[in-house]
């Protein structure tokens, strides 16, 4: 087998098509066509979907051998990568969490791989190491990707994900021992981790099939309660519907541990919401009973208990969301009293402590806070540091303070103590990082969309910036799944701003900014809109003199890196480059991997006649052109990615080297021992390193560079 795996890549290292700055792999085709509602479709580079075979993984090594020699040849790379270093070479920590004595929190004292999880007792007493994660590998890319405390506190269910896989591995750890008792669970998929009494909830799947683990695809989503000190073989079965073999079904518990949730979702046949079931355990009834017995277009998500009514968060009737008290006593919904009614702005989110609710809405892509009582009175609007994101909003029902977090694009993550007494913010933490934020702006715009919708965008750069049309730009953006693009800050983007660069990122329809309905005109099949949001930001930042279509860089990841797929098949002229990174780029085939049918509610399925006409008509991989020229593209992708599979990602590079004609070089690069995201510090910085070099190289950008020391600190605490 390995001197086969050795000829292969031979093969693909002297069988080569040319392009503008070096050679790429000559990709093998095969005759493969599948029949779809009556069209048919060729799949030649099928073969590429199965990640384990040699031949993929010589064409991997070939690849990278390509993108690697381009990127080590740009003579700033080391630079870059050393700026990005130095920014990054700050402490960072997590809000504390208090559980009984001890607060909990998570610091990296600046490049470590990993965040490092501590405890101490009381805000003034030393902190004491609970767990490295950074000494799990060898490598730094195990993460830990959970830590729950038993309501006592004498217990911890952690888990960990090994290479940036979705799956975990969970065990116990004994808090006052400070040991690991012999507890081990494997195929943690997807799943909360919530406690009753003596052991946890969890969500997994069956085994997969061996040597499988990473492609295959996941069905019967099951519940199962674990017991503390026993064997998993031993975990009780509390909930699957092998009838449905696509839902999802998760467990969650009130904070008294009183009741348990178990929420339903179907988004493999389309449904956007949730069904919603709760058990009492008062009185020793363990039978389910429904809140809301059938999955359908609406979201239920309980936010507490009151005695024995539960307070929920929905948009059942409400498209920006609303807070209801659901009485078990008169269940109907007509029985519902609504206790924060939807208003013109959309509930982001609702937290508790303290016996307040803290609800959170977005007003033009910004957070707002207010205090409300379980009633729905009105206490006071909390006032924030500026224009910005905050959240963490949220303790126990005990507590007469908690800890929240504000950040902006040149805001650092800055820590606050909000006492509930006098609704009074003072500074917990705040970071100092090694550049001085008054250099920069942010600013919003409104710009028109192809229909005539306004859409806002947000632009950051250095004060002063000349609008001569001649400004390295780098447009960001999502646009589906309901998730909003929130202003934060990242260190990765100074170096980037420093340059005179200008960062701007859309909040196309297909998010949640403005509600369910800004979110439905940007799915299924009014997924266009998306991509003509981005076409009329691209359009914007051009006609208002940011930059030129010369120096104008897209980059989106996952559904983001769908996005820049689609686009730049639409629009290549505007663009010169593209960075697609993990992205959803063969439609047709995307529910056939991993969890993949789960965005069916969100895409739509080719099964389906109507919705393959839609798929077909924007997938990225089946709209790529013969003889055009692309822009400079580098597609990302991991060895590890197990959310979206790199199949999409190996098949559209394979495609576009096959059909671009031009000087643009079009290249993957592709991380090991890495998923949907990077799996450590050092990876994630390699990786931005490479997208700006790639980005200033093909515009014929040479950036400057200034050093610092990177060796933030912080103002007080831990």
């Amino acid at each position: 087998m390995k001197k086969n795996y050795i000829l292969l890549f031979m093969s693909f290292a002297v069988s080569t098509a040319t392009m503008g700055q070096g050679s790429y792999p000559n990709t093998r085709k095969t005759d493969q066509v599948d029949d779809y509602h009556g069209v048919k479709v060729a799949d030649p580079y099928r073969w590429l979907e199965d990640d384990n075979s040699a031949e993929t993984k010589a064409w991997v090594e070939a690849q990278n051998k390509v993108t690697f020699d381009f990127l080590n040849k740009i003579p700033y790379r080391a630079q870059m990568k050393k700026r990005l270093e130095e920014l990054a070479n700050y402490p960072k920590y997590s809000a504390p969490d208090r559980n009984g004595e001890y607060y909990y929190f998570y610091k990296n004292d600046g490049l470590q791989n990993q965040a490092v999880l501590y405890r101490q007792k009381g805000l003034d007493a030393a902190p004491e190491l609970v767990m490295d994660p950074n000494k799990l590998s060898a490598e730094g890319t195990t993460s830990l990707a959970y830590f729950n405390l038993s309501k006592d506190g004498k217990y911890a269910a952690w888990g960990i994900s090994k290479g940036g896989s979705d799956w975990r591995t969970l065990y116990v750890r004994d808090m006052e021992t400070g040991k690991d008792l012999t507890d081990s669970i494997l195929w943690v998929k997807v799943s909360g981790l919530d406690w009753q009494g003596k052991g946890f909830y969890y969500s997994r799947y069956p085994a997969p099939e061996k040597g499988k683990e990473l492609s295959s695809k996941n069905e019967n989503h099951q519940v199962w309660f674990h017991t503390v000190g026993t064997p998993q073989e031993q975990d009780e079965l509390v909930y699957e519907d092998k009838a449905n073999p696509q839902r999802f079904h998760f467990l969650s518990t009130s904070e008294d541990e009183r009741l348990a949730y178990l929420s339903i979702s179907d988004r493999g046949k389309g449904f956007d919401g949730n069904a919603l079931y709760y058990r009492d355990s008062k009185g020793g009834d363990n039978t389910f009973r429904p809140i809301v017995a059938a999955v359908g277009k609406f979201t239920y998500s309980p936010i507490d208990n009151d005695g024995d009514k539960i307070l929920l968060f929905t948009n059942d009737g409400a498209e920006k969301n609303k807070v209801v008290l659901f009485d078990p006593a008169n269940p109907a919904k007509e029985n519902w009293k609504v206790i924060i009614p939807e208003q013109k702005e959309p509930i982001q989110n609702v937290g508790t402590a303290g016996g307040r609710l803290y609800v959170s809405y977005l007003k033009d892509v910004t957070t707002r806070v207010y205090e409300y009582d379980y009633s729905g009175k009105l206490i006071r609007e909390i006032k924030l540091p500026g224009v910005g994101t905050a959240g963490g909003f949220g303790g126990k029902k005990e507590d007469k303070f908690f800890f929240y977090t504000f950040t902006s694009f040149t805001f650092p993550p800055t820590i606050y103590t909000y006492d509930i007494a006098t609704g009074t913010s003072t500074v917990f933490r705040r970071p100092e990082v090694a550049f001085n934020p008054e250099d920069y702006e942010t600013k919003q715009v409104f710009y028109t969309s192809k229909d005539g919708t306004k859409v806002p965008m947000f632009i950051v750069h250095k004060k002063g910036l000349k609008l001569d049309g001649n400004n390295p730009t780098m447009l960001y953006a999502y646009g589906g799944f309901n998730i909003s693009m929130l202003p934060s800050f990242s260190s990765t983007l100074i170096p980037w701003l420093e340059q005179g660069a200008v960062y701007a990122v859309a909040n196309l329809r297909g998010g949640a900014e403005y509600g369910e309905a800004w979110h439905e005109s940007g799915m299924l099949f009014k997924k266009q809109n998306v991509f003509d949001d981005f076409i009329a930001a691209g359009e914007y930042l051009i006609k208002e003199k940011y930059t030129s279509s010369k120096r104008l860089a897209i980059r989106g990841g996952s559904n983001g890196g769908l996005l820049v797929g689609a686009v730049m098949n639409q629009r290549p002229d505007l663009f010169k480059v593209a960075i697609p990174q993990v992205g959803v780029m063969d439609m047709l085939r995307f529910h056939k991997f991993t969890i993949g049918w789960n965005w069916i509610a969100e895409y739509g399925s080719s099964d389906s006649a109507d919705h393959f006409k839609n798929l077909y008509a924007y997938s990225p991989i089946h709209n790529l052109k013969p003889g055009l020229q692309y822009p400079a593209t580098m597609i990302t992708t991991a060895d590890h990615d197990d959310r979206v599979v790199p199949a999409h990602s190996f098949k559209y590079a394979a495609t576009l080297q096959a059909m671009h004609k031009g000087s643009n070089p079009v290249m993957i690069r592709i991380d090991t021992n890495s998923g949907h995201g990077a799996s450590n510090t050092a990876k994630a910085l390699e990786g931005i390193a490479d997208i700006y070099c790639f980005t200033f190289s093909n515009m014929n950008f040479t950036p400057k560079f200034k050093t610092g020391t990177g060796d933030g600190g912080q103002k007080k605490g831990f």
